[in-house]
């Protein structure tokens, strides 16, 4: 298919994308259903980290020339077809998650993460909301940045791959207010897409997997409590982290993305 990235040799990017490790998280509010991390980092300037760095640009650039094409007509000849929904957003950039997490490389997986955050700030205004994928999204993304924060898995404490030898490898200073200030904007978008239209997801397979059935709503349904606890979690964990590593000053001082 056009626009799709090759895959690159030396075994570190799967063929498909590697099914979820199980969670002790039955609800579908909690559990992000991330990949575990491979055991160790990819050796700087290895020529498998080259290949995942090059795989996840052409993954990225592919999201966003959909994302543009959007709001263009199709052309003839054309095989690559522009977004219609949020849940085939939050698909593409979920399984960008999936491989920088599995690749348990703190240089690859800080500034990737920032990217794909970035990304969901820019493209959560431009469809209905997709409540089931936008939440699932968002969650994988609490998980891996609160985990990096911790310098552990913040679900099962594990201890993550380059972080054997202390913190150092996490975020820095720099990151962690640019991260901070993509959490409180996405909280805010969140809020108001869900004020506005929501998309029916029931019977659209590019969604992301939750436990939760979709319907077409609005906010008022939120008050029933359908997505009310959705809203309220976006980052929690991660916003736990940074008040407590901001608040006391600290940070990690070898961040990859400075």
């Amino acid at each position: 298919m056009a626009g799709s990235p090759p895959q690159e040799p030396g075994g570190f990017l799967p063929t498909s994308l590697p099914s979820p490790a199980p969670s002790n998280f039955s609800s579908s509010s909690t559990a992000s259903n991330l990949p575990h991390p491979r055991t160790n980092p990819l050796r700087p300037g290895s020529s498998k980290e080259d290949a995942a760095r090059r795989y996840v640009e052409a993954r990225l650039l592919t999201i966003s020339r959909r994302y543009v094409k959007k709001f263009q007509p199709m052309e003839e000849g054309d095989e690559l077809k522009g977004y219609v929904s949020m849940g085939e957003v939050a698909k593409d950039l979920g399984d960008i998650v999936d491989v920088v997490w599995l690749s348990g490389t703190p240089s690859l997986q800080i500034p990737y993460l920032l990217n794909v955050a970035s990304a969901v700030t820019t493209y959560l205004s431009a469809f209905p909301a997709s409540p089931k994928a936008m939440f699932g999204l968002i969650r994988k993304l609490d998980h891996a940045f609160s985990s990096l924060l911790k310098g552990e898995d913040s679900v099962t404490g594990e201890i993550l791959p380059g972080f054997s030898g202390g913190k150092k490898a996490g975020l820095s200073k720099t990151d962690m207010v640019r991260c901070k200030g993509l959490v409180d904007s996405t909280r805010v978008l969140v809020v108001d897409v869900m004020g506005k239209e929501i998309e029916d997801e029931a019977d659209d397979e590019s969604e992301m997997e939750t436990e939760t059935d979709g319907e077409t709503s609005t906010w008022d349904d939120v008050g029933d409590g359908k997505w009310e606890m959705d809203v309220a979690r976006v980052y929690e964990m991660t916003i736990v982290e940074l008040g407590t590593l901001l608040d006391a000053g600290e940070a990690f001082t070898a961040g990859a993305s400075d």
